[in-house]
C-alpha cells in the first residue's frame, strides 16, 4: 500500500505527516531563520504607491540590509540617485529602467522577472512599472559616516 506524504510549513514549523502517524520536526532558530510570505512587514509609502519590506539590516544606517520593493501599475520614479551601490533582481512583473536626469518613459529598457540589475552609487537614473507592476529585491551595503 502506498503512503500518502503531505508537507505543511505553519508559522517556523515543519510538519511531516505519514497517511496515520505525524512528527513535527522544529528548525534550530540559530541555524536557520525563515519567514513565510504572509509574515513579510510591508509598509505603504508615503505616497501611497509603493510598498516596501525590510528583510535585514536598514537602508538609513551603515551596513548591510536587503529590501523588497512592490510597485502598482503604473508607477515611476523621478530621476535620483543614491550615494551607494544597489544591486537589484526582478521577482515578478516588469522593471522599466532609464538613466540620466531627464524623465522619459520611452527612454527605458524593460527587465523581466529574474533579470538582474546594478545602480552604481552617484548616478542619476529612474525606474518604474508599466501594466503588470512590479516586485524587485534589493541589496545594497550603505558606508560608513565619514
Amino acid at each position: 500500500m502506498m503512503k500518502t506524504v503531505r508537507l505543511a510549513l505553519l508559522a517556523g514549523l515543519s510538519v511531516v505527516g505519514l497517511s496515520s502517524a505525524a512528527e513535527v520536526v522544529t528548525l534550530d532558530p540559530a541555524v536557520r531563520s525563515f519567514k513565510l510570505p504572509d509574515q513579510i512587514p510591508w509598509k505603504k509609502s508615503a505616497n501611497g504607491g509603493t510598498e516596501s519590506a525590510t528583510l535585514v539590516g536598514d537602508p538609513s544606517k551603515p551596513g548591510l540590509y536587503i529590501q523588497l520593493l512592490k510597485r502598482p501599475p503604473n508607477n515611476w520614479s523621478k530621476p535620483h540617485k543614491h550615494d551607494h551601490d544597489r544591486f537589484i533582481t526582478v521577482i515578478s512583473g516588469t522593471m522599466w529602467v532609464g538613466t540620466g536626469d531627464d524623465f522619459d518613459i520611452e527612454k527605458t529598457v524593460p527587465l523581466t522577472a529574474g533579470s538582474f540589475l546594478t545602480d552604481f552609487g552617484g548616478q542619476t537614473h529612474f525606474d518604474g512599472s508599466k501594466a503588470d507592476g512590479l516586485v524587485i529585491e534589493i541589496f545594497g551595503i550603505v558606508p560608513p559616516k565619514k
